[in-house]
């Protein structure tokens, strides 16, 4: 009874196996003549245009966080937290 089982199983198997193959084929797979349509966008340019210097954008007085500010009046001060020199 028990190798009727196994072949019976196995033959069921090998069967939905193929059903299942040719089954997907006919729903999943789209017909060639299907195309989907993309949009079609202009090239990316590596140039940035800076907009005009006027105050609008920019601010001629701010401060420069690049610049060094210094805080005090002894630019030699090498210990902060050890009193005032």
């Amino acid at each position: 009874m028990k190798q009727k089982d196994i072949a019976l199983f196995g033959v069921v198997a090998i069967i939905s196996a193929v059903f299942s193959v040719l089954l997907s084929g006919v729903l999943i797979t789209p017909p060639k003549n299907k195309k989907q349509k993309a949009e079609v966008v202009s090239v990316i340019s590596k140039d940035f245009p800076t907009p005009a210097a006027n105050d609008k954008f920019f601010n001629k007085n701010s401060i420069n966080p690049t610049k060094q500010i210094q805080i005090g009046d002894n630019p030699n001060n090498d210990k902060p937290f050890n009193g005032a020199n």
